[in-house]
């Protein structure tokens, strides 16, 4: 993974349609995404239960780009090598999923991985302050995790702190939450440079009739440019 500042546009499939992965992965991809941002919840750290590292696998086949595994989980470390073997480019683990993220964030690249760290709303940017010499992506969370659809929380402050703490360090801003094109551009005069949307991009298409998709992504891509 080359790493640049460039806008990405990471879709999740957490609102794909769960019956047809294979093919929904091909078509958002085919209609622009950059990465593809899978959602992992174990129903114990957020009230939702999603996917498993057989899942994650299953969908690595239809992958072209960059698969970014975002763990809503917890413990992590005894998953890490399941992930890294289901073939994930980037893990991220929550800070609050655990009391020793040093050594989960260690774990996650010595496994091969690209290593990112999420933060809660309710979380400051203090707390991936002593990390970010062990990332690769730091994930802001615009919404409470656990489920999708949810209105997005203003964390411009938080991003804007996070960007000069991480200065000239190869690290990505990733939000995820709430991105539709009134709020990427918000996000991303901040200082993103990673954005996960769900709804925003599959509303309105089909692995059959993806054209939406494309439409959807360019709006968002277009409004995110718009704030550079």
């Amino acid at each position: 993974m080359h790493f640049d500042r460039s806008i990405k546009i990471a879709p999740s499939i957490l609102s794909a349609d769960f019956a047809d992965f294979g093919r929904e992965i091909r078509a958002v991809e085919a209609q622009g995404a950059d990465w593809v941002h899978v959602d992992v919840m174990d129903g114990h750290f957020v009230p939702n239960l999603t996917f498993g590292p057989m899942a994650v696998k299953a969908f690595r086949r239809h992958v072209g780009t960059v698969m970014d595994v975002h763990l809503m989980i917890t413990p992590v470390d005894p998953t890490i090598d399941a992930y890294a073997e289901a073939g994930a480019d980037i893990l991220t683990a929550h800070v609050e999923a655990g009391p020793h993220i040093h050594r989960t964030l260690q774990a996650i690249r010595g496994a091969g991985m690209k290593a990112g760290v999420a933060l809660n709303p309710g979380t400051p940017a203090t707390a991936a302050e002593p990390l970010l010499d062990l990332v690769d992506l730091v994930c802001v969370m615009t919404v409470n995790p656990g489920f999708g659809g949810q209105k997005f929380l203003d964390m411009t402050a938080k991003v804007r702190a996070l960007r000069a703490m991480i200065g000239d360090r190869p690290v990505h801003v990733e939000i995820d939450g709430g991105v539709d094109p009134v709020t990427a551009p918000l996000v991303v005069a901040a200082g993103a440079d990673v954005l996960v949307a769900g709804s925003a991009v599959f509303r309105g298409g089909s692995a059959d009739d993806p054209a939406a998709y494309g439409e959807n992504i360019r709006a968002i891509r277009a409004a995110a440019d718009a704030a550079l």
